[in-house]
């Protein structure tokens, strides 16, 4: 992407950027899950799932936008958005209150 990004957009992808960001994100998402389950590691199944849902899931959310910024409109698109957001909103949360319990 970095050394060829014209060979994208050759091929239909107009914001090649986006897979960088989805990698970076993937990084970021692969170490806030190390951390949790380093200092939580008992913690309730639900919010192991609410925790590792949305870490895997917002990162992929940059994949569509790679294609066009037309995404965000998309019903489809903006219903995962939310339901990812809402997971880790909910499940970090859920996971501090738990661990100071």
């Amino acid at each position: 992407m970095s050394e060829r990004p014209e060979w994208f957009r050759s091929h239909g992808v107009p914001a090649p950027a986006r897979f960088r960001q989805a990698h970076l994100d993937w990084v970021m998402m692969g170490l806030i899950l190390i951390a949790v389950q380093t200092v939580a590691p008992g913690m309730p199944d639900w919010i192991r799932a609410c925790i590792a849902f949305g870490t895997v899931v917002n990162p992929l959310l940059f994949l569509p936008l790679a294609w066009g910024a037309g995404a965000k409109s998309n019903p489809v698109y903006i219903g995962i958005t939310i339901v990812s957001f809402l997971s880790l909103s909910i499940g970090l949360p859920a996971l501090a209150v738990w661990a100071i319990a």
